[in-house]
């Protein structure tokens, strides 16, 4: 089973930095690459919250099944 995070897109259809979105969420731009690479083991749902409230999008819009 592989979730892929999609967050690259996101902040690409926003015009954001990664420095800036990193701010805005709370973690570090070191953590954000983590999350767009795929190396992430896991993430904290008030992490995910975060993203989702400064992306204004659902969960379903960043995170995907890849079977």
């Amino acid at each position: 089973m592989a979730i892929r995070i999609t967050i690259d897109h996101m902040l690409a259809r926003r015009g954001m930095s990664v420095g800036e979105f990193a701010d805005r969420v709370g973690i570090t731009p070191a953590n954000v690459a983590v999350l767009k690479n795929g190396r992430a083991k896991a993430v904290r749902f008030s992490t995910l919250d975060a993203i989702c409230r400064v992306l204004e999008c659902q969960p379903g819009d960043i995170l995907h099944h890849e079977g």
